[in-house]
């Protein structure tokens, strides 16, 4: 056994070293610096080359924050993992999923998920679904000698399998080599930025050429010439922005670790900011994963009743939550019972049942779902849901095979235990926007209950699922729009709202714990399960609430707000820095002029109006709520302040150029422009300013003012601020360039105060 194959698979929510070292070094703007950065070297100053560094810093600096996260990552998901249940050497264990070896005999239950392949060798009433692999959403029957494949999951009955393919040859892990599980999935933001760099890469080609000739042709010094056409083509390229979307991630992924949230899939971030709707199943999330056996109501006083209720809920190996509330009562089978069939409980069925032989076949399942109208408990089973009690019928049947010839024996009432924070998060859901819907398969009146005692809006008009239309997707999305809580909610209904909701526009949360929410998991914008949730559960879901608390979702979704807000934030400074270059560059190659400043001007610069404080805004507390429009909005500032940015410099440029002073003092006077300017950008980007920003806004500031003062950094940076009139000029055209990105600003309507 020792030396048989293991089930070792990558993880999802992780990637390796040698991925995170090539995603952060091998990329397309640092082989374009990398050259730019040789040509430097070779033609020009040295001191010019200082921008190389950037990128040397830039992939450290990436692959330090996703080695954190990785390590987050990497211990919660080994906290995540359920136990795998295999009969070695004659005896039960639980073992590692990892250690899971050819030839294992893998017991099964509700809930579980199958992660290696395999063939039945025992059933008693298993129903896997195969759904997430081949889109059919009934169960599938097993028996022994039939198949099951890895991905699947158990909904109802037990059984046991022997392992016949692990690892990287089980059909799972086939899937997830091929989708490419890891990274950024599809989303707004990452489609934006890729759209950018596309875009600017088509741009910088054809501008840098014109650039480059244009140098060449107007100046005598090929040096001279190399060190313009560089100083354009860097600044065109917007480098830390990929490299400050990567750390707003990873920080976020961080953070969220230390409140014991794991985030599988790292688009599940921009998720939490985009979220509008938010469907909670009630069991497990609203309520305690627990119950308590409450009231057993006869309904015939010449019935065991008491005994077939322990009965039941000692059939089953694997007890659901119900029959453990009633194992805390009744631990052991009675005296004289003896199963001779069953049928497990199923969400879909809403209903369990078993043959004891001459005690005759019993069944424990929901009132509205066993009984008519008309049969005796009916009435009394509504009354008692509407307190908000979870409310089933137990009685006898002629076959388990016809769950409609019931005859009523008792009422059995569980308290659900609500959660003490569930009030105050759903509250924190209402100010922020986000619309909650209840979805349960539970009595209708007992779920209102419930949510009228929360005060979720609307609660008080529960709408039975079994009277939604069935075939008609525009009606359930119009009921969906003006209605809060369901009851009856079926496994694949919850999958049918999600899709509803989603066809309307919004962007679906779905939280749950339970077998039954796995589709509607696996189909929602992001799917949040509960720590304490099946293992088929927290497979499918984005997000694992590990510490199992309801309350947590409020700082997933701050943190998520986070991440969007101030990715967008530096968007903005990064491309209004690229557009200037743009504008700029080709003012410079239409006209023939020399570019008005060198690459270390631009890294000076850059690096005070962009670099260090991008990266300070980027890891910002924020809690503005996310709008669609990414790209656009971002374009309608970067655009119009980088075009009046160049616009400006140009102008101190060609003041300066037409008197007497040296081409070091223009380029001085030119720099003073680009600072003052893009420094006022810096501040309107920054807004709210609190006192915080200020500092930081100020400090860069100052630090410019020190480049100036010490004389090192004047010759380093090669700064001659010794024309005062063209410095003035300097300083009055950016005061009016200010005003001017300022009015733009307001016009667009891009940025928020």
């Amino acid at each position: 056994m020792a030396t048989a194959k293991t089930n070792d698979v990558p993880r999802r929510s992780s990637r390796s070293l040698g991925a995170i070292v090539r995603a952060n070094v091998f990329t397309l703007f640092n082989l374009v610096i990398g050259v730019l950065w040789a040509l430097i070297l070779i033609f020009g100053d040295w001191k010019d080359g200082l921008f190389g560094l950037v990128i040397v810093a830039n992939s450290l600096i990436g692959i330090v924050q996703e080695l954190r996260a990785k390590h987050t990552l990497d211990k919660l998901a080994v906290i995540n993992e359920a136990p795998v249940r295999v009969r070695r050497d004659g005896r039960e264990q639980e073992i590692a999923p990892r250690r899971i070896v050819l030839g294992d005999l893998i017991l099964l239950g509700p809930g579980d998920r199958l992660l290696v392949d395999g063939q039945v060798t025992a059933s008693e009433g298993l129903e896997i679904d195969e759904s997430l692999l081949t889109g059919e959403a009934d169960p599938v029957h097993k028996q022994p000698g039939d198949e099951v494949l890895s991905g699947s999951f158990a909904v109802a009955g037990s059984g046991a399998f022997t392992a016949t393919k692990v690892g990287e040859d089980a059909y799972a892990a086939k899937l997830a080599q091929e989708a490419s599980k890891f990274g950024l999935a599809r989303s707004e933001l990452r489609d934006g930025i890729t759209k950018f760099i596309k875009y600017i890469t088509y741009l910088v080609i054809p501008i840098g050429a014109l650039l480059i000739y244009s140098q060449l042709r107007n100046s005598a010094d090929f040096a001279a010439a190399i060190t313009g056409a560089v100083a354009g083509i860097v600044t065109m390229i917007p480098e830390g922005l990929v490299l400050m979307t990567s750390i707003a991630f990873a920080v976020g992924v961080v953070r969220l670790g230390n409140r014991k949230v794991l985030v599988q899939e790292l688009p599940a971030i921009e998720g939490l900011a985009r979220v509008d709707v938010l469907c909670l199943d009630k069991t497990g999330t609203l309520t305690a994963g627990g119950m308590d056996l409450g009231d057993v109501i006869p309904l015939r006083d010449d019935e065991p009743a008491d005994d077939a209720l322990a009965a039941l809920a000692n059939v089953d190996p694997r007890p659901n939550a119900t029959a453990q509330a009633i194992r805390q009562r009744h631990p052991a089978m009675p005296t004289g019972w003896v199963a001779t069939g069953s049928v497990p409980f199923s969400s879909a069925r809403k209903w369990s049942g078993a043959a004891f032989g001459d005690k005759g076949a019993w069944v424990l399942g929901a009132p509205d779902v066993l009984l008519r109208p008309t049969d005796p408990g009916y009435e009394q089973a509504a009354t008692l849901a509407a307190t908000g009690a979870r409310v089933l019928v137990m009685g006898r049947t002629g076959s388990l095979d016809d769950d409609t010839d019931v005859e009523t024996v008792a009422l059995v009432t569980l308290n659900q235990r609500i959660r003490p924070d569930a009030k105050d998060t759903l509250a924190y859901f209402a100010r922020q926007h986000v619309t909650v819907k209840v979805i349960s398969g539970d009595n209708p009146e007992a779920v209102s209950a419930i949510a009228v005692g929360l005060g979720i809006p609307g609660g008080d008009r529960a709408v039975d699922a079994r009277t939604l239309p069935e075939n008609d997707p525009d009606k359930l999305a119009e009921i969906l729009e003006h209605t809060t809580v369901f009851g009856r909610v079926t496994p694949v209904q919850k999958r049918q709202f999600v899709s509803a909701l989603q066809s309307r526009g919004h962007t679906v949360a779905m939280t749950g714990d339970g077998v039954n929410d796995v589709l509607a998991l696996k189909d929602a914008d992001l799917g949040i399960a509960m720590g304490a949730g099946s293992p088929a559960t927290k497979a499918v879901a984005q997000v694992v609430l590990l510490d199992n608390r309801f309350a947590t979702l409020p700082d997933v979704v701050a943190e998520g707000r986070r991440v969007l807000a101030n990715i967008e934030r530096v968007s903005n400074l990064f491309l209004t820095k690229t557009f200037y270059a743009i504008v700029l560059s080709l003012l410079v190659g239409v006209l023939g002029l020399v570019f008005p400043f060198a690459p270390r001007h631009s890294t000076l610069v850059n690096a005070l109006t962009i670099g260090i404080p991008a990266f300070f805004l980027a890891l910002a507390p924020s809690n503005e709520r996310s709008r669609p429009g990414f790209v656009p909005r971002v374009l309608r500032f970067a655009v119009p302040a980088g075009v009046i940015c160049a616009a400006a410099v140009m102008l101190s440029f060609w003041a300066a150029h037409t008197g007497t002073s040296t081409l070091a003092q223009d380029q001085t006077t030119a720099v003073v422009t680009l600072f003052l300017v893009t420094w006022w950008v810096l501040v309107l980007v920054a807004r709210p300013l609190l006192w915080w920003k200020i500092g930081l806004v100020g400090a860069m500031f100052g630090l410019f003012l020190l480049a100036f003062a010490i004389p090192l950094t004047r010759w380093f940076f090669a700064l001659e601020p010794t024309d005062l009139s063209n410095d003035l000029v300097a300083v009055g055209i950016s005061a009016v360039a200010a005003v001017a990105i300022s009015l733009a600003v307001k016009l667009t309507g891009t940025l928020r105060a």
